[in-house]
């Protein structure tokens, strides 16, 4: 290996003398000059003592959730061009891992993704569309290691109690069902399982695992033939599930990966004396600015050098949600656009390329990584056939902070620092260099490949001249790329003029284009025994609440467009299912969403089986404008029509006014809504908005 690799350098270096001189660009002139020169802090990388801890990969989490909703109506090729920025290899982020939700039918931050199993007797594997997100990856990289977790469960396996624990082999028998399904359906195998969800309740507030629920899933597992699949646990913190192991053999055998959410890079000596695999299994979920790719670029070396942790997972994939949601634009790239079809590639993207794009799961740290003198860090990984790979980060704090935890003030100054390369490393000759600065726009550079380093004649030493907020990859790879496609369309509001009468056969998603179910679950419906006008509808599918993860509201609701409508009229064809208590409404200014769902305000418009209607000034619908009782029943079709203008709104019932100059003072702007009242199902047809901003 050695051997080739010093035939192709020494093939290159006669192709590119000119470039080797130093006349390539101002920026990479230092670089090759410092090959010979060697300046500053020493640094030596060694493979002689052996090696670290293995490589994992990196990747991004789909879900936890509803964090893909919009990708998947955009239109083609922009589609296509953003899934291969995330995961074609050496393009763009090139990710190893994608992490998916196991929809559970509950608000997980930024909506709910659907459950493949509503209720006990109920199993569908085309629900949602994290299935089809997961082939696209494998079609893109058939090497992508897929995990799963969920984060909520529907309220059947509770057994009337908010807890998926009551039934331990019932819980199981759910998540292992997905895992087979998966394989049965979708030929997706499945190589991590994730078993505790975490929980959020106004703040972030973990719960605790069950042991037992954990041993009972591995034999479950083992059970189906699916010893391969590993278990990640807890999800959460390194505490207490590291001590539960250290204190039980069982349960030490049965889980493969410690896998803590945003741990600062730092992790426990009880989790490293498990002597178990220990992963960052959700981080950063940081606005996806250049301080967002700083915080992602330095978490990604000292997760390792301050943590042992051979995995990083970011939160989120891509920020396709509607921005105004909980944690707006915190995927790695932004795609929440598909009636544009626009999209950017955002540039933690490009940080995450210079580890993924020249780094595999199966290769090996270093033992020789750690900080620099001056600020920084550098970590160095190899695959033990004579590549190797370093990436060195300069992040400033001020560009660096990521939204949680809170980040200590440390100080990032210009430095030259010599790497030294020993052992079977110092038979390297060449070092292709990629370089990205992030900060001030003038000085802003994006995953740019600059002239080698040469090392023939240095003794396997060269010196790098480091400023802060700068990221460096030095490889023996030449395969790296900064993919490119075409500009995407220009950035469009959402249409002022839109409908939906829900009218396809054969849908390929369950959920229709554009709504964002905040709780509960709207799906393409057909009246099997209604072959007229309304034989195609949207459905809200769940009767019992879920086991949830945040705080749900108690009505279901599903959002739509744009947040800045002030001025709309809202229609839609409404059908309650439920006698005497069922009930359903169309709203809009709605001004919250996600995790803060229970407390949206807005104009809402309810009718209900009874005979009642009601005008509310908010979802629970404590701030009542209007009341009164019309003519409506369940079983029967009706269309209500919402006008809202300044400070005034008005309500139809099949064309006729029946409340009018209601005086409304907040909230100014949000979305359109449907919903029903509790979760009860209930059918929508022929939505139609008319919006002015």
């Amino acid at each position: 290996m050695a051997l080739s690799l010093l035939a192709a350098s020494r093939q290159r270096r006669g192709q590119v003398m000119t470039a080797a001189a130093g006349s390539a660009g101002s920026t990479a002139a230092p670089l090759l000059l410092s090959a010979v020169l060697a300046l500053g802090s020493a640094y030596v990388l060694d493979d002689s003592d052996g090696l670290g801890r293995e490589f994992d990969g990196i990747g991004a989490v789909s879900g936890g959730g509803a964090t893909s909703r919009l990708l998947v109506n955009y239109p083609e090729p922009y589609r296509s061009e953003i899934l291969d920025y995330l995961f074609k290899p050496n393009f763009g982020a090139s990710l190893h891992i994608l992490k998916v939700e196991i929809g559970g039918d509950g608000q997980t931050t930024d909506g709910t993704e659907p459950s493949h199993m509503h209720y006990a007797l109920d199993e569908n594997y085309f629900r949602g569309y994290e299935w089809w997100l997961m082939k696209e990856a494998k079609k893109r990289n058939p090497d992508i290691i897929l995990m799963g977790l969920p984060w909520s469960f529907p309220g059947w396996l509770g057994k009337g109690f908010s807890w998926p624990y009551v039934n331990i082999q019932l819980t199981a028998y759910y998540v292992v069902s997905w895992i087979v399904g998966a394989k049965h359906y979708h030929d997706l195998d499945i190589d991590y399982i994730g078993v505790i969800f975490d929980f959020v309740l106004q703040i972030w507030n973990e719960r605790t695992f069950d042991i037992g629920y954990i041993k009972a899933l591995r034999k479950m597992l083992d059970s189906h033939g699916l010893q391969r699949v590993k278990i990640i646990a807890s999800d959460n913190l390194w505490e207490p599930i590291s001590s539960s192991m250290l204190m039980d053999p069982e349960l030490l055998q049965v889980v493969d990966v410690i896998g803590a959410h945003y741990p600062g890079t730092h992790t426990l000596q009880n989790a490293k004396m498990t002597k178990k695999k220990l992963w960052s299994s959700e981080d950063f979920s940081t606005f996806n600015n250049d301080v967002g790719a700083g915080c992602w670029a330095r978490i990604l070396n000292q997760n390792y050098v301050n943590g042992c942790m051979t995995s990083t997972i970011a939160w989120n994939l891509v920020a396709s949600y509607y921005e105004e949601l909980p944690y707006g634009r915190s995927g790695l790239m932004t795609a929440q656009e598909p009636w544009s079809g626009h999209y950017v590639v955002e540039s933690p993207i490009w940080a995450s390329a210079h580890t993924t794009q020249f780094t595999q799961p199966g290769w090996y740290y270093l033992k020789t990584v750690g900080h620099l003198e001056k600020g920084g860090s550098y970590v160095a990984l190899t695959d033990g056939l004579g590549n190797l790979t370093i990436i060195i980060e300069t992040m400033s704090h001020k560009h660096s902070r990521c939204i949680r935890p809170l980040v200590p003030y440390y100080n990032v100054s210009q430095q030259l620092a010599t790497f030294v390369l020993k052992g079977s490393l110092s038979a390297i000759p060449e070092l292709q260099v990629w370089y990205s600065k992030l900060g001030k726009p003038s000085e802003k550079s994006l995953f740019k490949q600059l002239d080698s380093l040469w090392l023939l004649d240095s003794n396997g030493t060269f010196t790098l001249k480091l400023q802060e907020d700068e990221l460096f990859t030095l490889t023996t790879l030449t395969t790296g790329c900064k993919g490119s496609c075409p500009l995407p369309p220009k950035s469009q509001p959402f249409p002022p003029s839109y409908k939906d009468n829900f009218n396809i056969d054969y849908p390929f998603f369950s959920e229709a284009p554009n709504f964002a179910d905040q709780t509960g679950v709207f799906e393409y419906y057909m009246n099997s025994d209604d072959p007229g006008a309304h034989r195609f509808t949207l459905r809200q599918v769940l009767n019992q609440r879920p086991i949830t993860w945040a705080a749900d509201a108690d009505n279901t609701i599903s959002i739509i467009g744009d947040y800045q409508w002030t001025n709309v009229t809202i229609s839609c064809d409404v059908y309650i299912e439920t006698p005497e208590k069922g009930g359903v409404y169309i709203a809009g200014r709605v001004n919250k969403g996600g995790i803060w769902i229970r407390s949206a305000s807005g104009v809402f418009f309810w009718i209900f089986a009874n005979g009642l209607y009601r005008v509310t000034g908010d979802l629970a619908g404590w701030i009542i404008y209007s009341s009164g009782y019309v003519e409506v029943t369940a079983k029967k079709w009706y269309t209500l029509t919402l006008t809202i203008e300044g400070h005034s709104c008005s309500g139809k019932l099949n064309g006729k006014s029946l409340w009018e100059n209601i005086h409304v003072i907040f909230p100014q702007n949000g979305w359109a809504a449907i919903g029903t009242h509790s979760f009860q199902f209930a059918q929508f047809d022929n939505f139609h908005v008319e919006a002015i901003r």
